[in-house]
């Protein structure tokens, strides 16, 4: 099981496939704050409402000075289906090892219609410009988290 990060800590360093295959890194947004979800599989109905909120308050997230980027277990090539089919203008990575997942502590056991699995914990990490977390959210619900988000940094 994988530990939950904490205000403070250091975010892990990562560098994954975008749904065009080109390398994104979390060094590439050096100087600006990262808003960076974890969302269980591209093309179901609770992550495409949780992407279609990011992309439709993406302006208002950049001009805060924040970069959004979505991580799933999918590959670059569904990833690009899913940004295709639903118009989505954030940043998508596949995550297939699932190894960024486990270092945000965004996968391991949680519970799924009253039986415990293992899979991706819908989370939020708030990273800051100087690399250090500064909001952790697990189990967050896909609708309404944006806005509840929006409403907690104050924007």
């Amino acid at each position: 099981m994988s530990e939950r990060l904490q205000p403070g800590d250091t975010a892990p360093a990562f560098t994954l496939p975008d749904a065009d295959g080109k390398q994104v890194s979390l060094a590439d947004h050096t100087g600006r704050k990262v808003i960076v979800y974890f969302y269980p599989a591209a093309l179901t109905p609770g992550c495409t409402k949780q992407a279609c909120d990011f992309t439709d308050n993406l302006e208002l997230l950049t001009d805060a000075g924040y970069d959004v980027i979505g991580i799933s277990p999918d590959k670059p090539e569904k990833l690009a289906k899913f940004r295709e089919a639903e118009d989505l203008k954030v940043t998508l990575l596949g995550d297939p090892d699932k190894s960024v997942l486990e270092a945000y502590g965004a996968f391991g056991e949680k519970k799924l219609y009253g039986k415990t699995v293992t899979g991706v914990i819908r989370s939020t990490v708030i990273v800051g410009e100087d690399g250090k977390v500064e909001q952790a959210l697990y189990n967050v619900k896909a609708t309404g988290h944006v806005a509840k988000l929006i409403k907690d940094l104050s924007l």
